[in-house]
């Protein structure tokens, strides 16, 4: 898959481009925007944005994996895992289909 990846940047020029803030003001703003869902997820929130998707934080328990250049055995410990559940609006723009909803 080639591409380009999005920055804090992009996304500040975005602002700026689209909604007239001045560059500090659009950087400030995707920051604040950006802070507020890493707080929401830290809390154990779950982060819904409406035809993007849902962000969740998920217990995992311990278990046993496998080291898979020696065979050995090897616990892996409890761990949060974040989660991305893409919407079904943002499935459909990524595969080209539209929906009849808008």
């Amino acid at each position: 898959m080639a591409g380009e990846t999005v920055t804090r940047a992009h996304l500040s020029e975005a602002v700026y481009q689209e909604v007239g803030l001045s560059r500090n003001e659009s950087a400030e703003l995707v920051e604040s925007v950006l802070n507020e869902i890493s707080d929401a997820l830290v809390r154990g929130e779950v982060v819904k944005l409406s035809s993007f998707g849902s962000f969740s934080v998920r217990q995992k328990g311990q278990r046993i994996g496998r080291n898979p250049k020696t065979g050995e055995e090897v616990p892996i410990l409890p761990r949060k895992v974040l989660v991305f559940r893409a919407s079904h609006v943002l499935k459909n723009r990524i595969n080209g289909t539209s929906t009849s909803s808008g």
